[in-house]
């Protein structure tokens, strides 16, 4: 009868660690990163579908600078074709690849909105100014997205060192820190228009 207590003892003392350890709340930050990264990724999609839009309305209301739409149409090209997938959160060059793209289509987008200034039939179009608020409206979105996509990695990436969600993490899920998404170095500089 005793070794019967002291197994059933045994026992409930194994679920009840189990209940601690961790796997539950990881998964769930797991998954809250994958959200947040889709919407992300989903305001990143918006800002690509408004650019052609933008590029056709400046070219067709003004005499434009060739370089600069081509620019813009180049960045965004160049930002579709770099793709992320939710595996490839935790490899820091493929992160770094795919902030380059977004950083070099938000640095011409905005060369393209200062070079404007200079066009003042293009300022009062009323689609251009739809379009350019639907932009900065989208890019205030992309900015909110990244904080919640790095707060859920944040999250998630506390998670899996924290103990004992570390020894579950390394044990069952092997599941890999996350990598933020940080600013492009070339975003932090002053686009440059000359007159």
């Amino acid at each position: 009868m005793a070794i019967r207590v002291i197994q059933i003892f045994t026992l409930l003392l194994f679920f009840g660690s189990l209940s601690g350890c961790g796997y539950n709340s990881i998964q769930q930050n797991d998954e809250a990163v994958n959200r947040a990264w889709g919407d992300l990724e989903s305001q990143l999609q918006r800002r690509g579908d408004l650019v052609p839009n933008l590029v056709a309305t400046v070219k067709g209301a003004a005499d434009f600078e060739k370089e600069t739409l081509t620019a813009v149409v180049e960045a965004r090209a160049k930002a579709s074709s770099v793709t992320m997938t939710p595996e490839m959160l935790s490899d820091p060059q493929a992160m770094q690849r795919f902030q380059s793209a977004q950083g070099a289509l938000s640095s011409s987008l905005s060369r393209l909105l200062v070079t404007v200034e200079r066009y003042p039939e293009i300022k009062a179009n009323q689609n251009f100014r739809d379009l350019q608020n639907q932009l900065e409206g989208t890019e205030n979105r992309i900015a909110v997205a990244r904080q919640r996509y790095n707060g859920a990695v944040e999250t998630l990436n506390f998670s899996i060192r924290q103990f004992p969600n570390s020894m579950t993490n390394s044990l069952l899920l092997k599941l890999k820190p996350r990598e933020y998404f940080k600013a492009d170095e070339a975003s932090k500089a002053l686009p440059e228009v000359k007159f």
